[in-house]
This record gives C-alpha cells, sequence and structure tokens, in this order.
C-alpha cells in the first residue's frame, strides 16, 4: 500500500500566511486560497482593499489547479492560442493565471489560487508561496 502525503489545516495556514506576507511586502491588496487535492477550500484570506470578486476567482484558480494538477495560465494560454472549447466546460472555471499546484515528494497535495492584482503579480505571489 502507498503512503499519501495531504496538506493539513496547519500546512495550510502557514502557506496562507506565507503568501499574505509577500502581498503586505509588495502592498498588493489580494485574495489567497488554499485548497486539497481535490479542489475543496482549506483556508482563504481576502485582504483589506481587495475586490469582493477576487475572493471567487482566487478559490476558482486554485481548484482548477488542483484538479488538472497544472497550473491554471496553462489554460489561459490554450484559449488565448484558439483552443475555445475549454469555455463550454461549465464545471471547471478559474482558467486564468494565478493558481499553482502544490507539489509534495512528486504527490499532488493542494493548489494555491490569488486573485486582485495584474495576472502576473497574482502569479508571483504563488510561485513565491509553493516554493517556499
Amino acid at each position: 500500500m502507498k503512503t499519501k502525503h495531504y496538506l493539513t489545516l496547519s500546512d495550510a495556514e502557514f502557506l496562507l500566511d506565507h503568501a499574505h506576507q509577500y502581498a503586505v511586502e509588495h502592498d498588493f491588496n489580494v485574495s489567497i486560497c488554499i485548497v486539497d487535492e481535490t479542489g475543496s477550500l482549506l483556508t482563504m484570506k481576502r485582504m483589506d482593499g481587495a475586490s469582493p470578486m477576487t475572493a471567487n476567482l482566487a478559490l476558482e484558480k486554485a481548484k482548477c489547479s488542483a484538479i488538472s494538477q497544472k497550473p491554471s495560465k496553462l489554460f489561459e494560454d490554450l484559449i488565448k492560442n484558439g483552443q475555445m472549447g475549454f469555455l463550454t466546460m461549465a464545471s471547471f472555471s478559474g482558467m486564468l493565471e494565478g493558481g499553482q499546484p502544490i507539489i509534495y515528494e512528486g504527490q499532488l497535495v493542494g493548489a494555491v489560487g490569488v486573485s486582485g492584482v495584474k495576472s502576473f503579480q497574482d502569479a508571483e505571489i504563488v510561485q513565491y508561496t509553493v516554493v517556499f
């Protein structure tokens, strides 16, 4: 039988705090979500000044990354390059830059999603969080 790694709430809160700290240091007002490998929400934070819309976008970006096991930007790029079929998937959204799977010892354990600043800045926070 294989060992399955997973994010604990403590792990998710650690990642969330790390992302939040980075956002504060760069004066970004964003929403940050951490989900498990199924895309289910573990924890989130919408910073003061972040639009209410960013909370949903961050969650959808994280879900997209968890379910696909790919960065959400991959789907944004596919759509930009003419793969419009992805837009018809009612059960799959968040296909915008700012979501990243969290891999631990080769296993998907969750994903992080960020929304609230320019897409490349959302991705900057995500990369800083996942690499840490």
